[in-house]
């Protein structure tokens, strides 16, 4: 098995603590609200702290230091030959107020997958621009609704 690593980061200017509330927290609802055309459902068994499972239904074709982790297993998000990716996001504040969002990602791959880094690399950069545009789809609503 080979471990991959990956850093990077994107900025709003939406405050750390509502970006990390609404893209955290409130994530699953808001992405439905946004992206209605791509999440048919989504159910959570927990309190939403650690432990908690949120399962995301997408239609076919620590908070206090606002840092959230996930690990996804198994499922289309996966590439052959990758077992499993993990995310780490931490939400800072910038010197304008808004957000620096820091993603950090690890590729965990199978013995008998075959897969070389450099497939690995461009996988992550293609989920590095999908990240981006949700986030930048949060910023927008965040901005067309103050309250959120």
């Amino acid at each position: 098995m080979a471990i991959f690593s990956f850093e990077a980061e994107v900025t709003t200017s939406i405050p750390p603590a509502k970006m990390f509330k609404a893209f955290v927290v409130d994530g699953e609802k808001i992405a439905a609200q946004i992206f209605p055309e791509a999440i048919k459902s989504v159910a959570s068994e927990g309190d939403g702290g650690p432990g908690t499972i949120k399962q995301v239904h997408f239609n076919e074709g620590k908070k206090e230091k606002l840092i959230y982790g996930y690990t996804v297993i198994g499922g289309d998000a996966l590439m052959a030959g990758v077992e499993k990716i993990s995310y780490r996001f931490k939400m800072e504040e910038s010197a304008d107020g808004g957000t620096i969002c820091k993603r950090s990602s690890k590729f965990f791959t199978s013995e008998e997958g075959g897969i070389g880094e450099d497939e690995v690399k461009a996988a992550n950069e293609g989920m590095w621009q999908m990240f981006c545009a949700i986030f930048k789809a949060f910023e927008g609503h965040l901005l067309a609704n103050p309250s959120s």
